[in-house]
């Protein structure tokens, strides 16, 4: 599965395309939407600071809640570092920015693991009062721990997290985040962390009102399913989410036979490799207590060697 749709919405609020200068598109109100600012991917039209700075002319960008970061020229080629500079550069004319979201990017634009990405620390420490964060890329993301009192949201949608950030998240104190969605991915596109490095996650302790946690799209789902199953973190959540990997029937009896999980409202194990009976015995086990329990396998069909029959699972999503 490949991302084929921009956002369409952030922060609750509909995404709303800034218009091209030749378009005499009437705009919406500043905080009425989420505003998408995007261009060319491959360099044909014009850059994308040139596209911000008419934005913050044409814009009262003082009452622009959410901002969608969408295609930047050459993005697969070149990084992040120049339109977080220019965010930067902006913050104080974007003093009620509640939202902001850095890579909004399909397939044709770049594959997720094409997007250049760069340190996107400053965003969180230069703006304090955003509520959702979102990043898309993991090559060459960067991330050093913060404290950030008033985020709620934090998603980073990657084919390969590299260890460095996934320590940074784990170590950050975070008193308001409620949920928080890492993509895990692939050792072949630059995922670094192993189930040891998840131990920060099994506590979340400097996420005190933590409520729904992803830790998905993961080549190692069985370890971080094992690893949930007694972690203390989940007593408190109310959504778990282990969806998009490769869980089989090891991580499915992990679950099993660790802490009840009645409580939660919500477990999502969508694209899994796990066996009928373990399903069933899912099933039986959370359902009744009203668990919405997600097992669409969806596409995850495990591909066999022709020589020697070996089975071989993939995430959702990794090129």
């Amino acid at each position: 599965m490949t991302i084929t749709q921009h956002l369409q919405e952030l922060y609750g609020l509909p995404t709303f395309a800034f218009p091209d200068e030749e378009e005499k598109e009437a705009l919406p109100e500043p905080g009425s939407v989420a505003w998408s600012l995007g261009v060319d991917a491959y360099g044909e039209g014009g850059k994308w600071v040139d596209l911000f700075a008419r934005f913050l002319d044409t814009v009262d960008t003082t009452r622009v809640r959410a901002l969608v970061v969408g295609a930047w020229e050459e993005s697969y080629d070149t990084d992040s570092s120049h339109i977080v500079t220019a965010l930067l550069d902006a913050r104080e004319r974007l003093p009620e920015l509640r939202a902001l979201f850095l890579g909004d990017l399909v397939m044709e634009e770049a594959e997720i693991s094409w997007i250049c990405q760069s340190d996107v620390t400053g965003l969180l420490t230069g703006f304090p009062a955003l509520e959702e964060f979102g990043v898309r890329g993991g090559q060459g993301l960067l991330l050093s721990p913060v404290r950030h009192e008033r985020l709620r949201a934090l998603t980073v949608e990657t084919g390969g997290l590299a260890l460095q950030v996934v320590q940074a998240i784990g170590t950050s104190e975070l008193p308001a985040l409620e949920h928080l969605d890492l993509w895990l991915g692939t050792t072949e596109y630059g995922a670094g962390a192993g189930p040891a490095d998840l131990e920060p996650y099994l506590t979340c302790a400097g996420m005190p009102k933590l409520r729904h946690l992803a830790l998905r799209n993961s080549e190692i789902q069985d370890a971080v399913a094992a690893a949930m199953a007694t972690a203390p973190v989940v007593a408190r959540l109310e959504v778990l989410d282990l969806s998009m990997g490769t869980l089989g029937d090891e991580g499915a009896q992990a679950l099993l036979a660790g802490q009840s999980l009645t409580h939660l409202t919500a477990l999502d194990l969508h694209h899994h490799y796990i066996g009928e009976e373990l399903q069933q015995r899912l099933r039986e086990a959370l359902e009744p207590a009203g668990v919405r329990l997600d097992l669409d396998s969806g596409d995850a069909e495990p591909d066999e060697d022709d020589e020697d029959g070996t089975s071989y699972r993939y995430v959702e999503i990794s090129e």
